[in-house]
């Protein structure tokens, strides 16, 4: 049953949102087309299948080749590494507002293409890019990034992981925990120390591949949402790493992830924003629908009070966060920024989607109603990529400047 209330909501998604689309002004026809594009491959390939995909705990391995036979992973990969070449982010924009409008945010397209892979595009050699672009951009190569210990979330600079280099290789020793695209990832970026005297300026950035001795993946979480993305531990226990798999340069590792957290931030804060909105909009079908007292519950005041309160708090949101989108573009998102969008859309996503859930009564309880989805997924967006009082302490810090 919930496949068919989804695909009526999403229905209506696609339609009422044709038109809010037409009215921002950082879109073009080139990425309306790419969005019906893409939004048709969500309804044909995700869709039918993602209810399988959250009882198993992992998106299928043979929707990536898919998705990258059709241009939509690593938009910004240069054509000569197979990729489209495309350095807008409004492309990137584009798929997670359409995961998150259809409620399937736990395909893990986003870390791959908007977090991972800019590392890859950034710090490698011309050899590196060779060596691991063309796969990744074709969906063949699933990627993660290795951050978090079970000690060490969002204080980066008291990691354990070690990497001690022995000739031409280090040997790579530590634990990570939280890892999305954990069981199904074929290469790993790891922040691991490779001077323990000099704190967070010891950090490096090694890139472990599926295969090598000692790389071992643990259990795969059990999660309150997003249970069809696979988190897990991972193990490195005396992993021989060769030298050229050192992204940049030995001991800039923790600069290397300040630099690239601003686009994370965004992500997530465009994510947060579609998912404000598709539950706004599922909401307000419902209670067109919905009958109380002998009419909808849309003529409430109460009702109408609640949705017009959400309705304007989400319009702030969205005019904001496609400001950032523009910024980054232009190269000139600052980490304050990215910081305010990544607290202000989480945290409202958060609101708007309990909000929402409330309205539908004891229906929005139910797994067959895609609202009950939207609330317990939302519940992680204010935690990873930064949790909300590290955002406020960022925010805080540059007002000192």
């Amino acid at each position: 049953m919930y496949n068919n209330i989804s695909a009526i909501r999403f229905l209506f998604v696609f339609v009422t949102r044709n038109v809010e689309l037409m009215k921002r002004d950082l879109f073009d026809v080139e990425h309306h087309m790419f969005r019906e594009s893409f939004r048709t491959f969500v309804a044909r390939e995700i869709l039918p299948n993602y209810d399988l995909w959250e009882q198993q705990g992992l998106v299928a391995r043979e929707v990536w080749p898919k998705a990258g036979a059709q241009g939509f992973l690593c938009m910004d990969v240069p054509e000569q590494f197979g990729g489209a070449g495309i350095s807008d982010f409004c492309y990137h924009a584009i798929i997670a507002e359409e995961l998150a409008r259809a409620g399937v945010v736990s395909v893990g397209f986003g870390l791959h293409t908007d977090i991972v892979v800019p590392y890859l595009l950034r710090y490698t050699t011309t050899a590196q890019k060779e060596r691991w672009l063309p796969q990744i951009a074709r969906g063949e190569c699933i990627t993660a990034i290795a951050m978090t210990e079970p000690n060490a979330g969002s204080d980066l600079a008291g990691i354990r992981t070690t990497a001690i280099r022995k000739g031409n290789h280090y040997v790579l020793n530590g634990q990570k925990t939280f890892i999305s695209n954990g069981i199904l990832n074929d290469l790993v970026i790891v922040a691991a120390k490779t001077d323990l005297t000099q704190g967070h300026r010891g950090m490096s950035l090694l890139v472990v591949e599926q295969g090598m001795a000692g790389y071992e993946r643990g259990r795969n979480l059990e999660k309150i949402g997003l249970h069809a993305q696979d988190t897990a531990e991972l193990f490195f226990n005396d992993v021989p790493v060769p030298v050229d798999n050192l992204l940049g340069e030995e001991g800039q590792g923790f600069g290397y992830l300040m630099q690239q957290l601003p686009q994370e931030r965004l992500s997530i804060a465009v994510s947060a924003i579609a998912g404000a909105e598709a539950a706004f909009e599922w909401t307000v079908q419902y209670c067109r629908e919905r009958q109380a007292f002998g009419q909808p519950i849309s003529s409430l005041q109460h009702t109408r009070f609640k949705l017009a309160e959400m309705k304007t708090e989400i319009q702030i949101g969205r005019v904001f966060i496609d400001r950032c989108i523009l910024t980054h573009n232009a190269g000139e998102l600052t980490t304050e920024d990215a910081s305010m969008a990544k607290w202000w859309a989480t945290k409202l996503q958060k609101r708007v989607v309990d909000q929402c859930l409330q309205l539908h009564g004891g229906y929005g309880y139910m797994r067959e109603y895609p609202i009950s989805r939207a609330y317990l997924d939302a519940r992680i967006q204010t935690i990873y990529g930064g949790t909300t009082e590290i955002m406020k302490e960022i925010i805080g810090r540059s007002l000192e400047k």
